[in-house]
């Protein structure tokens, strides 16, 4: 008998237990599913949980560690431009498939199942607005879309921006990330860097601003095109910057590169980016530098002035 109320202790004592963990292992369900519905945010480099609307307000940048998340263009161009006043532009332009290229699947297919996905025609949102009241031309590549890779609409879209731009007398800023070109359209998106860049020398020659914003990543033709032609070339803090990708390079000269090899802070050191601008300070660093490139206005008594001057100079 007591063998038996024994054993009955046992067994209530060992469902206790397994009833325990089934709740511990709900409670860890729920949580999860709390973190994948957007509640909560885990940082990938130092693992702190935050609020996703804290780590929105601060930019998607990590308040414990600094680093930043990767954000899509239409939150970048809420980030930079002002309110209500962003024009968008050439939003009719939608890739086509001139190769008939296949890949796993067929070129076309994946153009539409990605626009699907995202919501995106292509890689990349052009427009004009303001900045801290500034007039901009603004290009915003989105990496979502095929690695933000550059084919012919992204070509198109960036070239009719700056030439509007130069039209107007407006500064260029383009937010770069982008895996290169797109192989899917061959030599089609490859012409694209020398039509971008054709456009941004006619800029130049108008004695207008140019700012890229290399974001992590920005590789391939991009770096290797109109990322790099810049007036002021800004980066962000351990963006990846470079043309062949690491493994490639490595495979190539048979040795191992260093750790902060094609980092913004490395390009920094080796002078090929002007400066490294956190996020939380780009806008207000940006409308700096187009304030302080702005031309310069003869003013009533600056004309006064140098009429004086040319008047004393001829009676001497």
């Amino acid at each position: 008998m007591a063998n038996n109320e024994e054993s009955r202790g046992l067994k209530s004592l060992f469902d206790w237990f397994a009833n325990r963990r089934k709740s511990g292992s709900t409670s860890l369900d729920r949580q999860e599913r709390e973190i994948a519905d957007g509640l909560w945010h885990k940082c990938s480099k130092c693992g702190v949980l935050a609020y996703t609307k804290d780590l929105k307000a601060n930019q998607m940048v990590c308040v414990e560690c600094g680093h930043h998340n990767r954000v899509d263009s239409d939150e970048r161009i809420r980030q930079l431009i002002d309110h209500n006043t962003w024009k968008p532009m050439d939003e009719h332009l939608r890739p086509t498939d001139p190769l008939e290229f296949r890949d796993r699947k067929l070129y076309s297919d994946r153009l539409r199942e990605t626009q699907e996905k995202i919501g995106l025609i292509d890689a990349v949102n052009t427009g004009l607005g303001q900045l801290n009241g500034l007039p901009v031309a603004l290009g915003v590549m989105d990496f979502r879309f095929m690695g933000g890779s550059m084919g012919s609409v992204v070509g198109e879209k960036l070239t009719r921006m700056i030439e509007q731009a130069t039209q107007r007398r407006y500064p260029v800023i383009i937010v770069c990330t982008s895996g290169g070109a797109r192989m899917q359209e061959g030599m089609l998106s490859l012409m694209q860097m020398a039509k971008i860049s054709a456009a941004l020398q006619r800029h130049k020659d108008a004695r207008l601003l140019y700012i890229p914003i290399l974001t992590n990543p920005t590789t391939g033709g991009v770096t290797a095109s109109f990322a790099m032609l810049g007036d002021i070339i800004l980066a962000e803090p351990k963006a990846t910057i470079g043309f062949a990708g690491r493994r490639v390079i490595e495979q190539t000269l048979r040795e191992k590169l260093p750790e902060n090899f094609q980092t913004a802070e490395d390009l920094l050191l080796h002078g090929f980016v002007d400066d490294i601008v956190p996020r939380t300070q780009l806008k207000n660093t940006l409308a700096q530098l187009i304030a302080l490139h702005q031309p310069v206005l003869t003013t009533p008594h600056m004309v006064l002035w140098e009429t004086m001057s040319l008047t004393s100079t001829a009676a001497e």
